[in-house]
């Protein structure tokens, strides 16, 4: 097996793991059995378990950006509907789980936020990031007065991605939607 495989391998087994169990949940060991790699393959390809799981996040957050784009993208549609679209899309992706895991960067901002300095600067620096295309969307929506000015684009960016996040973080695991897809609720967005 290649050099670039072995990596590649590592990477996918870990995704998993990390998504599922998170970062101290997830061992170097863990990983390595889980890719079918040798002991001792890990360290030919990651300096630290932290630098892999920055590696591992930096590529969810890839997908999590094409998911934005697709929901987002389109201006020819209405803010509101672009961001009932992004609700939709991800609540169908949690049901395809059956509601089990929640957004990787949710969970281990959750648990990463006491531990370590370096993964808690880089998930706020992806959080940040993430929330540009709803605060540019929810921007355009208040000027076209599609939204009503509850507070500033960034405000309300930050209500709806943690409000999202905190209402999936409260029913995870439960096999059922429970508050986290509610606020694709029209209740929710007729007061936005």
């Amino acid at each position: 097996m290649s050099r670039k495989s072995i990596r590649e391998n590592l990477l996918k087994a870990g995704d998993q793991l990390v998504w599922n169990t998170g970062y101290a949940g997830t061992g170097v060991r863990d990983i390595v059995e889980a890719a079918g790699a040798r002991p001792g393959s890990f360290t030919n390809h990651f300096t630290s378990k932290e630098d892999f799981v920055i590696e591992v996040l930096d590529r969810y957050f890839a997908y999590v950006s094409g998911l934005v784009e697709e929901a987002l993208g389109d201006r020819s549609v209405r803010s509101v509907d672009r961001l009932r679209r992004y609700i939709d899309l991800i609540t169908g992706k949690l049901a395809d789980a059956d509601y089990s895991r929640g957004c990787m960067i949710g969970n281990l901002s959750l648990e990463a936020s006491f531990d370590n300095e370096r993964l808690r600067a880089h998930l706020s620096k992806l959080f940040k990031t993430w929330r540009g295309p709803f605060e540019a969307c929810i921007a355009e929506g208040l000027e076209k007065g599609e939204i009503a000015p509850l507070g500033s684009a960034a405000e309300l960016a930050d209500f709806l991605l943690s409000a999202w996040q905190g209402g999936h973080a409260a029913h995870e695991g439960r096999s059922q939607p429970g508050a986290a897809c509610n606020v694709q609720d029209d209740r929710f967005f007729n007061r936005v």
